[in-house]
C-alpha cells in the first residue's frame, strides 16, 4: 500500500485536526527512522495508522477489548489508551496490514512497554514531538531527539507520568514498566 492510499483510508476515520496531527507524526517518524536506522516505510505506515481508532465509539472499543481478550486492565484506565490496541486490531482486520512490527508500533504508541523495538520507540516519540504539539517540555524532547533517541524517550515518559500524577490520574502499568526499563537500560540498546 502506498502513502496516498494509506492516507486516504485513514482520513475517513479522523477529524481534520487529527489528520493534520497524523501527517506531522508521519513526517516526524520518517525523519527519526532515517536518523536512527529504522525501516522508513514501516515507520511511515505505522505513523499513518497510529490513530486509526481514535474516534471509534468507546463502547465499541470496550467490546473489542473484551472480545479479543486484550489486557482487561485497560478498562480500568483512561479510555485514551484504548484506541492504540483497538487501532492495531482494526488495521489488521479492516485494512489488511499484518506486519507484526507495524501493528505493535500502533498497539503501544500510547502506553509504551518493556523492550520496545526501534520502530515502536520511533512511533511513540514521533507522536509525542510532532510539530503540532505544544505543551510544557515538548521542545526539550524535540531537541534531545535530534541527537539521543534514548534520552528523548526517557524525558517524554517522565513528562507524561508527571502530567498524569499532577492531575491525580493513574498511570498505566506498561508505561511505568517502560520507564523503568529505559532507566535501567541506560545505553538504550535494542534487545
Amino acid at each position: 500500500m502506498n502513502r496516498e492510499q494509506a492516507l486516504k483510508i485513514v482520513k475517513e476515520q479522523l477529524t481534520d485536526h487529527r489528520y493534520t496531527h497524523t501527517i506531522g507524526v508521519m513526517e516526524t517518524a520518517i525523519l527519526l527512522a532515517e536518523k536512527y536506522g529504522a525501516d522508513e516505510k514501516k515507520a511511515e505506515t505505522a505513523a499513518i495508522f497510529h490513530d486509526y481508532a481514535k474516534f471509534h465509539p468507546k463502547d465499541q472499543m470496550k467490546q473489542i477489548i473484551i472480545e479479543q481478550q486484550m489486557p482487561s486492565d485497560l478498562l480500568d484506565f483512561s479510555s485514551e489508551l484504548w484506541h492504540a490496541p483497538v487501532g492495531a486490531y482494526f488495521v489488521e482486520k479492516a485494512v489488511g496490514i499484518n506486519d507484526k512490527e507495524i501493528l505493535d508500533a500502533i498497539r503501544f504508541h500510547t502506553s509504551g512497554r518493556v523492550g520496545m523495538s526501534l520502530l515502536e520507540k520511533i512511533v511513540y516519540l514521533a507522536d509525542y514531538i510532532e510539530p503540532g504539539r505544544h505543551f510544557p517540555g515538548v521542545d526539550e524532547v524535540r531537541r534531545l531527539a535530534k541527537t539521543d533517541l534514548h534520552a528523548a524517550l526517557v524525558t517524554s515518559v517522565q513528562n507524561s507520568i508527571m502530567f498524569l500524577l499532577k492531575k491525580g490520574q493513574p498511570v498505566y502499568p506498561l508505561t511505568i514498566d517502560m520507564y523503568n526499563d529505559l532507566v535501567i537500560n541506560k545505553e538504550g540498546l535494542i534487545r
